[in-house]
């Protein structure tokens, strides 16, 4: 309180921050040299073409052999994800220990599958989008009932459908 009566705000008012002081040139250059670097490996928008980087650093590197290859592997993984998700391994009267293990396991390989194709997503690449839309769509399609047998009343599949 001063002498009328009235309340400070804590000293704050009549404060002044000091001027920024301009960045130095190396530091704007190595900040510029940086952000350069970033936006050529890293996009954060869809793109085409092989000039991707698909899960590992410097893969496939611009080579076009290697780029088809990644390709190939995000779709093979996106078909196994469908085929985990919508099989029937364990046999009902299994011993419920090894069954519950082997479930654990068969979770375990496809939320990490899951995971490395939603890696290989945050590419950015186009390719790769469409090769993982497609791997899941030929998945679920092998597993439709157009290539299985009737399902039973009792019978499940042995893991719960992925939920995002």
């Amino acid at each position: 309180m001063d002498h009328g009566g009235n309340m400070h705000g804590g000293g704050m008012e009549g404060m002044t921050m000091p001027p920024k002081s301009p960045p130095s040139s190396s530091s704007t250059n190595n900040t510029m040299m940086m952000g350069h670097k970033m936006h050529g490996m890293m996009h954060m928008t869809f793109f085409w073409g092989k000039d991707a980087l698909i899960l590992f650093n410097n893969w496939p590197n611009g080579d076009t052999g290697m780029y088809v290859l990644a390709l190939i592997l995000v779709f093979v993984m996106a078909v196994l994800i469908e085929l985990l998700s919508r099989t029937r391994f364990i046999k009902p009267g299994s011993n419920h220990v090894a069954a519950g293990l082997f479930q654990t396991l068969l979770h375990v390989l496809r939320v990490g599958l899951a995971y490395l194709v939603m890696l290989a997503l945050m590419s950015f690449n186009g390719g790769v989008f469409l090769v993982a839309v497609l791997g899941h769509a030929l998945g679920f399609f092998l597993c439709s009932s157009a290539f299985r047998k009737p399902k039973q009343h009792d019978e499940a599949y042995d893991l719960p459908p992925l939920s995002c």
